[in-house]
């Protein structure tokens, strides 16, 4: 669209960021890594020269203090995105914010507002709904081709249970299969139906051995209209990444939901009367294009894809889930 470029500093040297955020960025129209920050200088420095980022930081502030620095990402553990959601917005900086944006509805409504008095923007790096393949299949289903949604089900789940440091492990610190992998089926059905849940029942694995947080969650999202999301998620499972849209004439299923390359795992399946056919998206990385829809926005203006007030409907219904998954009972949201 243009030369000019969204000047990135990254907030820790947390793996998703090396994994895909950071490549991510290289690969976008509209951004530049600039930064990193850690509160151990001698770590920032080693990931800054191992990825050739230019500047590293041995406290958050520092990086936050950069006036060459006009958006940070944020993949710090989940209790710490509020803290540091607002400081960057209290320095000027746009803000992409790991999923999920904080431990509560409240807290995301914090931060959104905070963003908003400081005329910042804030995105929620839930990178899935920047492909292309999700906009596609919102077509199929305004044209009828599936009929009437009946109901969706999904499922995310992986197995590092045995690595007992993972901070996905610690209550306090915003843990549990629903914070981290459970958000995504629900974000999805919130997305494929554009309405908000009524309702939600949940069962959960709480583990002794994991500080008691959920490792295994199975739930029921109620929408308006009779529509259900069924999903589990969970951290000490076989990996599924699943999600299947139920029609009365048909069904899409997408073998790789949420997680997905840059090739052809990003392909669907949809089945009507007319027998079954295999959508082939454009391969692309979503994490690129997550970047740049919050490039865009800084640079020309355009609106982000996704308000930030969509988190706190979120958060909204993961309260719910947890609520119910404590107190084995049905929570209207």
């Amino acid at each position: 669209m243009g030369d000019k470029k969204l000047r990135w500093g990254i907030i820790s040297t947390a793996a998703i960021a090396k994994r895909a955020v950071i490549p991510g960025i290289r690969e976008s129209e509209t951004g530049v890594l600039s930064a990193v920050a850690s509160r151990d200088m001698a770590k920032a420095k080693e990931f800054a020269d191992s990825h050739g980022i230019p500047k590293a930081y041995g406290s958050y502030e520092e990086l936050l203090a950069d006036k060459d620095i006009d958006a940070v990402y944020i993949p710090l553990p989940n209790h710490l995105h509020k803290e540091w959601t607002i400081r960057a917005a209290e320095a000027g900086k746009h803000i992409l914010c790991e999923k999920p944006l904080a431990l509560n509805a409240e807290e995301a409504q914090e931060m959104v507002d905070a963003c908003a008095k400081h005329g910042v923007l804030l995105a929620e790096a839930f990178m899935y709904r920047h492909h292309p393949r999700y906009e596609r299949i919102k077509q199929i289903i305004r044209d009828g081709e599936i009929g009437e949604i009946r109901g969706i089900r999904g499922a995310f789940t992986f197995n590092n249970s045995a690595a007992a440091s993972n901070v996905r492990f610690h209550r306090e610190m915003g843990g549990g299969s629903i914070y981290d992998v459970g958000c995504y089926p629900i974000s999805a059905a919130r997305l494929i139906l554009g309405s908000e849940p009524e309702a939600a029942t949940v069962q959960a694995f709480f583990s002794p051995q994991h500080d008691m947080v959920d490792m295994m969650a199975s739930g029921l999202i109620e929408f308006p209209g009779n529509v259900a999301l069924t999903f589990d998620c969970g951290m000490w499972a076989a990996g599924r990444n699943v999600l299947e849209i139920l029609g009365t004439q048909g069904r899409i299923e997408l073998a790789s939901a949420f997680s997905c390359k840059a090739d052809n795992s990003a392909n669907f399946v949809v089945y009507t009367k007319g027998g079954r056919r295999e959508e082939e998206p454009p391969q692309v990385n979503q994490y690129a294009l997550q970047s740049d829809d919050l490039g865009n926005a800084v640079l020309y203006g355009k609106p982000l894809a996704f308000k930030p007030q969509d988190a706190v409907g979120n958060m909204k219904v993961i309260d719910a889930c947890l609520k119910s998954a404590s107190n084995r009972e049905r929570v209207q949201i």
